[in-house]
């Protein structure tokens, strides 16, 4: 499973890449707009899997506004989700509304987990 850091490390990457950038950046927005999480309402950090002990501790770290925008979200896409619709046009998410807002804090807690993991497997030489 790769790590949130490797991923922004490579999107870093391909961002420097004037070249690269050009093909890749047109081919992520056409992938984004099919995906169709924007017209649930979602953001895409909002699609992360949770279930991870370090997007648990992101997770909690996050702002009390931020961490119920988050859940309303949520509850909005499974709510539309069950009655097979999707938001109006105006409603939907935009792309310049559609920002990294949890990524600051899953990188902190996977360098804190891999810091512990350090920790943890120290070996002492005499």
């Amino acid at each position: 499973m790769s790590s949130i850091t490797s991923v922004v490390k490579a999107a870093n990457f391909i961002t420097s890449r004037p070249t690269l950038a050009k093909v890749i950046t047109p081919l992520a927005k056409k992938f984004t707009e099919y995906a169709g999480y924007r017209e649930m309402g979602l953001k895409f950090n909002d699609l992360i899997m949770e279930e991870t002990p370090v997007m648990q501790k992101a997770i909690k770290r996050l702002p009390s506004s931020e961490s119920y925008a988050r859940n309303y979200r949520i509850l909005t896409a499974h709510q539309l989700a069950l009655s097979h619709q999707i938001l109006p046009a105006d409603k939907a998410v935009k792309p310049e509304e559609d920002d990294h807002y949890l990524i600051p804090y899953i990188l902190e807690a996977e360098k804190e987990a891999f810091e512990k993991a350090e920790l943890d497997n120290i070996e002492v030489k005499a």
